[in-house]
């Protein structure tokens, strides 16, 4: 009997698992090059901020092996990149804005000649006073972009009438992406003023643009190709496009094949990182731990140039609210200019810099009032309770006048209570602190509920090709990129459910512009939810044109047609997938399509920040116990349980393991990845010798996930739900169960002094407080 279990829903294999493992799969630097390849490296400012008198370049090429140095006057097309503000220079022209941006690059014949050249450059710039700070630029009105301001209700009175008030401030800190493989771009001249651009990137299209902008090219004649990248979380959305652009200046000034790789250290001095918030607030709440109000100040530091902090600073306005009512808000965000790198897009978007400032809060107001930090959580969660005995309204809406639909945040927090056996933890970590005088032990449950869709409407669009060749084998192509995450793999496994064959017949190829146009990026979580639906809808063109192909050989309707376990069946006979291909084709039967969509229901008015700017949410809730040792500040993260919400899931393994990354990248975030700049602006954590990303020494031995199985409300491809960026978020249990156990060892009563990353150091001034 023929199998007709589906692809999706199953826990199939990363697509590229076993090249990887093998060493086999390609990256952009394992391309063969084409003879006659150069090689660039940037020349970097040593200076935060300065007028740029000149470049001395002659001295740089008299060196062994340079072939040139290349500056802003070489750009031939537009000087300035193609971002959205139009703010950021391809190279520096008359001033330089931070520590690391790209004065030129250096030319020469190999990679390691390039870097030594380009490192002895000799640049005359004037120092310029520098904005290293958010008060300080808050203070000065340096925005990269003008503040916005979010209200409902009246905050102001609402604070004065709450029973209690707590006031503060909090800092968090930003984030290097260290993906693995790190910044890269191959540019290759082709004919009649043609381009192939190798970019290790999460949006082709942009790469496309920015390269055919610099070069002053229509964009029909720059095609970017990326197979895979090693890890991108937001770093290669819009800062691949910098070294595709140098590369290709370069490539067109020599007329030669140009690679420019980017080595660790100025990979983390030259791209932006995830922005640094600080927050200012007063919270107004009821004995019960209730917020009747909140006023809230965010300082964003954006660094020099706008680049993605707009959205960014959006999103975080937008998950200020988490999983909780928010009745009389007042909320400000100010885009802060600095004389840094330009932060840009990181996984959450965002989101987790909204989120943590109030989980925050509602952590002091339980321990001012004298209750479980999970109780108040529960207290303030959106439900569909009335907002108070005489209104209409229930607590469903949030701040931006989004309903919360399909809410499952009550349910999945008492499930998980449950299942993490919290209560009784909870009394044991009494137990234990008051037996042990110098490690003390903490625990949360945070709960996430996160927005899926890019806030700009526009980019809520994908594409796609499924191409179905003589011996029944296909091939499908959409706009989205692979940087791990698996989406080849599901978008696959959705392919080959639709035109009902075994999924080893269906191969993602690499993501193309000359195949794909105008494609989004891969980003805001939505990869599987457009470019798998994408992939579905030409997959069912071809599928429906050989369903009507075979009814008529049958003699049946089209509907009777089906396909699964690699067969077409009807009433009348059963075919092989393959025969039906070879008898549609010798009947010239169109065997390929292309499918295409757009997020339904989306809208929301970017002036005033209101309306529905997302398809649906995504639900999740993490318990976390934590140890801390009150005489070093060290701490250590012992028991995690998740429950997270990922809909009908596509690929269990993947979406667990994405989970799972997730989490503890979240978890660096707010525990080790500490970034520092010195009073130069010069970034002292600039390698992995200064900076701490997680290890597997980091992960605890008791790790549980689980999937909550109820399928997507909304009707999104296989009734899932997006898993790239949600889950990290799961990771502010970490930092709330540290404060926690920050609390218990005081045993004060009083709100806890602990800004992100709780670093060591950090928690023993914490206790000291």
């Amino acid at each position: 009997m023929t199998s007709t279990t589906t692809a999706a829903g199953q826990s199939h294999p990363h697509e590229s698992a076993a090249a990887q493992i093998a060493g086999a799969a390609l990256y952009i630097d394992d391309l063969p090059e084409v003879r006659g390849t150069l090689y660039a490296a940037p020349i970097l400012s040593k200076v935060a901020h300065g007028k740029l008198i000149c470049i001395d370049t002659q001295a740089t090429l008299a060196r062994h092996g340079v072939r040139a140095v290349l500056l802003a006057a070489d750009v031939p097309g537009h000087k300035m990149l193609a971002a959205f503000a139009g703010d950021e220079p391809v190279f520096a022209i008359d001033t330089v804005q931070y520590v690391g941006q790209a004065l030129g690059v250096v030319v020469a014949d190999s990679m390691a000649q390039a870097l030594h050249a380009a490192s002895h450059v000799t640049a005359q710039i004037e120092p310029l006073p520098a904005v290293l700070d958010v008060r300080q630029a808050l203070a000065a009105q340096s925005f990269v972009l003008p503040p916005v301001t979010v209200r409902r209700g009246d905050a102001a009175q609402a604070l004065a009438r709450a029973p209690h008030r707590l006031q503060g401030t909090l800092e968090v800190g930003g984030q290097e992406h260290f993906y693995l493989e790190g910044q890269i771009a191959y540019a290759l001249p082709q004919e009649q003023n043609q381009w192939l651009i190798h970019s290790s990137t999460q949006h082709p299209g942009e790469v496309q643009h920015w390269v055919a902008h610099a070069l002053g090219l229509d964009n029909h004649a720059v095609r970017v190709e990326c197979r895979r990248m090693g890890g991108g979380f937001g770093g290669k959305e819009t800062q691949a496009g910098h070294l595709a652009v140098w590369a290709a200046v370069a490539a067109h000034k020599l007329k030669k094949p140009v690679k420019l790789r980017l080595d660790r250290d100025d990979d983390f001095m030259i791209t932006g990182k995830r922005h640094p918030f600080t927050y200012d607030y007063t919270a107004g709440f009821d004995d019960t731990g209730r917020l009747c109000g909140l006023r809230l100040d965010m300082l964003v530091a954006c660094g020099f140039s706008a680049d993605l902090s707009g959205p960014v600073a959006d999103r975080a306005i937008f998950h200020a609210d988490n999983a909780y009512f928010l009745q009389d808000v007042d909320i400000t965000s100010y885009r802060c200019k600095l004389n840094t790198q330009s932060h840009t897009a990181f996984r959450g978007f965002g989101g987790p810099q909204g989120m943590i400032v109030t989980e925050a809060i509602l952590g002091d107001i339980a321990r001012y009032l004298g209750l479980d930090p999970l109780a108040v959580r529960r207290r303030n969660v959106y439900s569909e309770e009335p907002v108070d005995a005489n209104a209409n309204s229930k607590r469903n809406t949030t701040h931006y006048g989004m309903q919360v639909e399909g809410n499952i945040l009550a349910p999945l927090l008492s499930k998980l209570e449950l299942s993490a056996h919290y209560q009784k933890r909870r009394e044991a970590i009494l137990t234990w602190n008051s037996e042990n005088p110098v490690v003390k032990r903490g625990i949360a449950i945070t709960p996430v509920k996160f927005g899926i869709s890019f806030t700009a409407t526009l980019f809520n669009q994908a594409g796609a090709l499924v191409h179905v060749y003589l011996d029944g084998s296909i091939m499908v192509n959409h706009g989205g990129t692979e940087m791990g995450q698996g989406l080849h793999t599901k978008v696959a496994q959705i392919v080959a459910d639709e035109l009902g064959v075994p999924l080893h017949r269906v191969l993602p190829s690499a993501s193309d512009t000359g195949k794909i146009p105008n494609a989004s990026a891969t980003a805001a979580s939505a990869g599987t939810d457009l470019n798998g639906r994408a992939a579905q809808f030409a997959a069912r063109h071809v599928r429906d044109n050989l369903a009507a192909f075979v009814s008529g050989l049958d003699g049946v309707g089209a509907g009777a047609v089906q396909f699964a376990g690699g067969q077409v069946i009807t009433p009348k006979t059963t075919r092989s997938f393959e025969a039906v291909v070879a008898l549609a084709y010798a009947n010239r039967i169109q065997l390929w399509s292309d499918g295409f969509y757009r997020t339904p229901k989306i809208h929301y008015d970017k002036t005033t920040l209101t309306g529905r700017p997302f398809y649906y949410f995504a639900y999740g809730a993490a318990c976390t116990e934590v140890a801390i040792d009150t005489l070093t500040g060290e701490s250590r993260v012992l028991k995690v349980d998740i429950l997270h919400d990922v809909g009908r899931s596509i690929n269990p393994a993947i979406d667990i393991g994405q989970i799972e990354g997730g989490f503890i990248q979240g978890m660096g975030w707010l525990t080790t990845e500490e970034l520092v700049w010195n009073a130069q602006g010069v970034p002292s954590t600039h390698a992995p010798s200064t900076y701490k990303i997680p290890t597997s020494g980091d992960v605890p031995a008791h790790f549980k996930i689980d999937l909550w199985p109820e399928p997507n409300t909304e009707d999104n491809v296989f009734g899932s739900k997006a898993v790239g960026e949600p889950p990290f978020m799961l990771a502010i249990s970490v930092f709330e169960a540290l404060r926690d156990a920050v609390a218990q060892a005081r045993g004060d009563g009083k709100p806890v002094s602990l800004n992100a990353p709780a670093t060591s150091e950090r928690v023993l001034w914490a206790l000291k407080k």
